[in-house]
């Protein structure tokens, strides 16, 4: 792709996002979203092979029927309140159709069946971008209007796509589909909190981005786009390698890393609430996921194949890591002792 190209893409993406997440009016929060659409578009088909442009296809459908959604309920609130103010969603049709829209955007069961297709067609950098940076303004939409939504939706959402990231990622041989199981998992969580601690929400969403982002430069790195690849990228680059094995066990939520941080938080906090079943319930459910981090850690770095594969080992290579890789995968890891910092600010 042009550099040019890639440049205003890049940029557009940039100026999307900050308009929606700095908007408070309904008007101006669509037109991001719609830039954003419009920016990632390019960068998901840039590879033109078939499979690239049917993920674009898909990617652009889904978007333009959610930002019409968006669009309508807000009309809809407008129409009964008077108001286009984010914060001011106030009757329930509307706020039914806003958490429709904004499930349809990221990715929430029963909205999810557009995610793992398109990552799957997209490179891995794109990728990664769909995974964090345009989860950005729709989870920011949702913090400002978390106070009007129907927690009982919410609670069904998130426990359905608990269950479904957990249960459709074990059967998975392909690394972008694992991941993007794996995030609507975490989207589960995020969603279920999201009434009760906003805050706890975007901390975890911040988490789970970091964690992500690391795994998939990491990916990019190794050139693994399968299991089958993974069981001989070891020999090509075996710290970063043991480094992976840390970042997904992360991922999983196992204590000393950084990623139990949220799940630990969001489970006390549920508990608090008097949520105490649907805290079990997605505890429980976490524990499908676990098994495809833990298969992904084994074939990172404990394995070498069973059998004879078609892959060459490949060669060990004395490029050094990048400096980005380097501090993903240390916030991924370590940030677990921050903890009492993290509960002054929530």
């Amino acid at each position: 792709m042009n550099p040019y190209a890639k440049l205003t893409f890049s940029l557009s993406l940039m100026l999307g996002t900050t308009i929606t997440i700095s908007s408070n009016h309904w008007v101006s929060a669509w037109a991001g979203l719609e830039i954003n659409t419009l920016a990632i578009i390019p960068l998901i088909s840039k590879s033109h092979h078939p499979r690239a442009i049917e993920a674009a296809i898909k990617y652009f459908l889904v978007q333009a029927a959610a930002s019409t959604l968006l669009l309508f309920s807000s009309m809809v609130n407008a129409w009964h309140t008077g108001q286009w103010d984010i914060t001011q969603l106030n009757h329930p049709a509307p706020s039914l159709l806003l958490t429709t829209a904004i499930a349809m955007k990221l990715g929430l069961v029963p909205f999810h069946f557009w995610f793992p297709e398109v990552l799957q067609g997209s490179p891995l950098m794109t990728a990664t971008l769909l995974s964090t940076v345009m989860k950005f303004p729709p989870m920011t939409i949702l913090f400002l209007t978390s106070h009007s939504l129907n927690p009982t939706l919410l609670t069904t959402m998130a426990l359905a796509s608990a269950a479904l990231g957990g249960w459709m990622g074990l059967n998975q041989t392909q690394t972008r589909k694992i991941l993007a199981f794996s995030s609507i998992s975490h989207l589960g969580w995020m969603t279920i909190i999201l009434i009760y601690s906003p805050k706890l929400t975007l901390m975890t969403f911040y988490l789970y981005c970091i964690m992500t982002s690391a795994i998939f430069l990491t990916l990019n790195t190794t050139k693994s786009l399968k299991l089958s690849t993974m069981m001989t990228s070891w020999t090509k680059t075996p710290v970063l390698n043991t480094t992976l094995m840390m970042m997904l066990l992360s991922l999983a939520g196992l204590p000393p890393l950084t990623g139990f941080l949220p799940k630990w938080l969001i489970i006390q906090e549920l508990s608090k609430q008097e949520m105490a079943t649907s805290a079990t319930i997605i505890a429980i459910l976490s524990l499908l996921g676990l098994f495809f981090y833990l298969r992904l850690a084994y074939y990172s770095t404990i394995t070498l194949p069973p059998n004879p594969t078609n892959h060459m080992k490949q060669w060990h290579t004395n490029k050094p890591t990048s400096t980005l890789i380097a501090s993903l995968s240390s916030l991924s890891t370590l940030l677990l002792p921050l903890s009492p910092m993290v509960l002054a600010f929530i």
